[in-house]
């Protein structure tokens, strides 16, 4: 790189000349450089070392368990092995074949939180289009694999983990089909390391039945009805239909059609992004007729008036924007707040995400989402339950993780107080798949920075 700056140089100044092009051109290469050298940088320190499996084992006794299932054991004794779970049991009976016995009463011992639908990876800044790979052109992209794009070294997603945030569901966004998730650890060299399940499911994202004008161009913002919805729902309709037609061997092969004909194949999970009455049931009326037997529901709005249809084909919801504003005048202010209780008395299985605006910061705040459905009728532990074993199991790696269970990974943390409760949810010490991982990012140095700065 400098050997090619210094080549530079001595081209423009061998005669001596610079005319405002030249002069134009050298201030551009200065950028250049200065940014590379910046990136290379802010990669070398981006993040900290993934933690190592440690030959010891470990034994916690005193703390509050939350099972992670709606259960608590109180003075638990908590055995951690090789990266597995041994013991799940009452420190009175805890066997003492441990190198390490750690007293954590008055603490409180829960599962790693596990983040469903998020973006985590695939965007650093969103004005930096270089580090913003999470929606590829085009609208049928089942071949487009988010794991590819994954940052294991994000900023970002080193935050997630002081507030017990552990594990999530990378997925793309864009287009009718964006493509298929994978779900990884947060704690990893790359994304091979990170991996916990490699395309999980496909993202589908229904077509809406209505549009709003657009108010910028002088258009009036009131709803009406979406004249190409019909002829969306022929695209996706066709596309699906063609690529469950084709033959696998067929030669040259279409990576699209192949790979969501694959992806049905294997019974992979179709996540069925809808936010409205409309797109709900039109979307599970088209899945269920070609054959899909598992999907999953993302959304949030309309969900109250379509209870029957969830229920009756057993479907799982990924409930989101928990804290959204009211889509309607007439609709009640707290029904956002109010959904989750609702659907969970209906006996839906449901979990959280907070797909939208700033989503990938503010997945850290997943723990604090799912707290403020308990003042909206969920039990405590049941909000626990919401985004530990219930993400598991929609996710399809409750066989792992998920609950504080023997023969399960030891993917867990201990904090001082309620981890949904953004007062007390302080962290002394967490680990994933039996390792203890460092809880500093590059928010608690700046915070350890400027109050050592301001406390003289």
């Amino acid at each position: 790189m400098l050997k090619t700056w210094e080549a530079v140089q001595k081209i423009l100044n061998k005669e001596g000349k610079e005319n405002f092009i030249v002069k134009q051109l050298i201030i551009n290469m200065k950028k250049i450089f200065h940014l590379t050298f910046l990136l290379i940088v802010s990669q070398l320190t981006s993040q900290q070392t993934p933690a190592s499996l440690s030959e010891e084992s470990i034994l916690f006794i005193g703390a509050t368990a939350h099972i992670g299932n709606g259960t608590i054991i109180e003075n638990s004794a908590i055995g951690i092995r090789n990266g597995k779970i041994t013991e799940v049991t009452t420190k009175n009976l805890a066997e003492g074949e441990y190198d390490q016995t750690i007293d954590v009463s008055d603490k409180h011992i829960y599962p790693g939180f596990i983040a469903a639908n998020t973006s985590l990876g695939l965007v650093e800044i969103d004005a930096v289009r270089a580090s913003n790979d999470v929606d590829e052109i085009g609208d049928m992209l089942p071949h487009i694999r988010s794991i590819i794009a994954y940052n294991a070294e994000s900023k970002i997603v080193e935050s997630m983990r002081p507030n017990g945030v552990l594990v999530a569901q990378v997925a793309p966004r864009g287009g009718f089909i964006s493509g298929k998730s994978s779900i990884v650890q947060l704690d990893a060299w790359n994304w091979e390391d990170a991996v916990i399940r490699y395309d999980d499911g496909i993202h589908l994202n229904w077509p809406n039945p209505y549009t709003r004008g657009r108010w910028w161009l002088g258009e009036s913002p009131d709803l009406k009805v979406n004249k190409k919805y019909a002829e969306n729902i022929s695209k996706i309709e066709d596309f699906f239909k063609n690529a469950m037609a084709r033959s696998v061997n067929k030669k040259p092969k279409n990576l699209p059609y192949y790979s969501l004909n694959q992806a049905i194949k294997k019974n992979k999970t179709i996540f069925l992004h809808a936010n409205d009455e409309k797109q709900i049931v039109d979307g599970i009326v088209f899945l269920k007729n070609i054959g899909i037997k598992k999907i999953v529901l993302v959304g949030g709005r309309g969900l109250e008036s379509q209870l029957n249809i969830i229920t009756s084909n057993n479907i799982p919801v990924i409930l989101s924007h928990p804290h959204r504003l009211p889509t309607n005048e007439d609709e009640d202010l707290k029904l956002p707040f109010k959904l989750a209780s609702l659907l969970i008395g209906e006996g839906i299985l449901v979990t959280i995400d907070v797909q939208g605006s700033m989503e990938r910061m503010n997945t850290r705040n997943l723990p604090f989402y799912a707290g403020s459905f308990s003042a909206y009728g969920v039990e405590k532990e049941k909000a626990v339950e919401m985004i530990t074993l219930n993400a598991a199991k929609i996710l399809g790696i409750d066989d792992e993780m998920g609950s504080l269970e023997k023969g399960k990974d030891a993917t867990l943390f201990i904090s001082k107080g309620d981890a949904l409760d953004m007062k007390t949810n302080i962290i002394s010490r967490a680990f994933i798949q039996g390792r203890e991982i460092s809880l500093e990012s590059h928010q608690t140095e700046l915070w350890k920075r400027y109050s050592e700065k301001y406390s003289k």
